[in-house]
């Protein structure tokens, strides 16, 4: 695979947006004698959500229920696979749930817990997401599978005009491909996006199989071996947990980047982007219900998506604090501060988006702003 060209985001002085909003934010907390880490609530809600998952995958070994019920069980465990990785791996491995990385590095092992791995999520999702956001063959992100289609850079097939049908189907799906497929190959891979991934780390290769071996072992084989169901009950049950983790994750990322409003722009021929990072930033990603405290609680401050790309460094317990300080400093540079006051309209704008990309070649966003002059 070629390396893709370098990409360089318009340099900003010190009395630009971002300068500006690092101050006012630093205020905030150092006004209120507060930490960016994680607080007294985030640390409950971990052992909340921690405890949630090692209590339904014990209850669903203890063969106490009917096979009704233990399918209801898959389905919560698939839920809380998914909390924990958005609300404590996430946090972790980005560096911002303590300010001690040993511990960090400790919580992000729940990664693997859910059957991902801590260290090809930091490549793709902390370098190369973060980085390139919405950025056709950068951000891997919008580089689904070739059947759906979620950038301008992608070919259109007839059957995309169908995909913001069977999208959420295909969204089931992708815990499943993560487990069994997609940290194999992009660990393979000499490109990531825009990352050089050519220098392959043989130790962090032995440790994600070892971590997937004893994931498949917890959540396959010892419950084949300990449950009084056939094997292929079994196996349905996992199917359902990760229909359920599968479809969780994709609602709560894909709104936030596929959406009406925003743009997926290009760099000029020379790798120049239009914009700062910071702005960039702004002009590609979304809020939704932004005020709502069980917004927070179940999407680990993803709802806050804004917030998250511009600090993501800081737990996500503190964005709804930051969110009225960061919108009035991007509005009173002139920038873009796109949100829904909903879930549910955040989830029509993504279908409204995918229908476009599936029925126009040239849909390339809402946003104002494409390709660097």
């Amino acid at each position: 695979m070629v390396a893709p060209q370098r990409i360089k985001f318009k340099k900003e002085n010190q009395t630009e947006f971002y300068s500006v909003l690092k101050k006012r934010v630093d205020e905030y907390f150092t006004t209120n004698n507060i930490s960016k880490n994680a607080n007294t609530a985030m640390v409950v809600k971990s052992i909340f959500i921690f405890g949630s998952f090692v209590g339904i995958y014990l209850l669903i070994l203890s063969n106490m229920f009917p096979p009704a019920v233990m399918l209801f069980l898959a389905v919560l465990i698939g839920f809380f696979s998914a909390m924990m990785g958005i609300n404590i791996g996430h946090d972790a491995i980005h560096g911002s749930y303590t300010n001690n990385a040993k511990t960090n590095k400790f919580l992000g092992l729940s990664y693997n817990l859910v059957g991902a791995n801590d260290y090809m999520w930091n490549i793709m999702h902390n370098i190369v997401h973060h980085t390139w956001a919405n950025i056709p063959n950068y951000d891997e992100d919008i580089d689904q599978v070739p059947i759906i289609r979620t950038n301008p850079k992608q070919e259109l097939w007839k059957i995309h005009k169908y995909q913001h049908i069977y999208v959420f189907f295909l969204y089931a799906l992708s815990s499943i491909s993560w487990v069994f497929k997609k940290d194999y190959v992009k660990f393979n891979q000499d490109n990531i996006g825009g990352y050089d991934n050519s220098r392959k780390n043989k130790r962090e290769l032995f440790r994600m199989i070892a971590y997937k071996v004893a994931y498949y072992f917890m959540f396959i084989a010892l419950p084949i071996m300990v449950l009084n169901l056939a094997w292929y009950y079994v196996l349905l049950g996992f199917v359902v947990m990760h229909f359920s983790m599968g479809l969780t994750l994709a609602l709560i990322f894909q709104l936030s980047h596929i959406n009406e409003d925003l743009a997926f722009p290009e760099a000029s021929e020379e790798g120049n982007m239009e914009y700062t990072w910071a702005a960039h930033q702004l002009y590609t990603s979304t809020n939704y219900a932004p005020t709502s405290p069980l917004a927070s609680f179940l999407t680990g401050g993803l709802h806050l998506q804004v917030e998250h790309h511009l600090f993501p460094k800081m737990c996500h317990i503190h964005y709804r604090a930051i969110h009225p300080i960061v919108k009035a400093t991007a509005l009173e540079f002139g920038l873009p501060y796109y949100e829904h006051p909903t879930f549910f309209g955040a989830l029509v704008s993504h279908i409204k988006t995918l229908k476009n990309f599936g029925k126009s070649e040239n849909y390339a966003g809402d946003g104002k702003y494409t390709v660097a002059a």
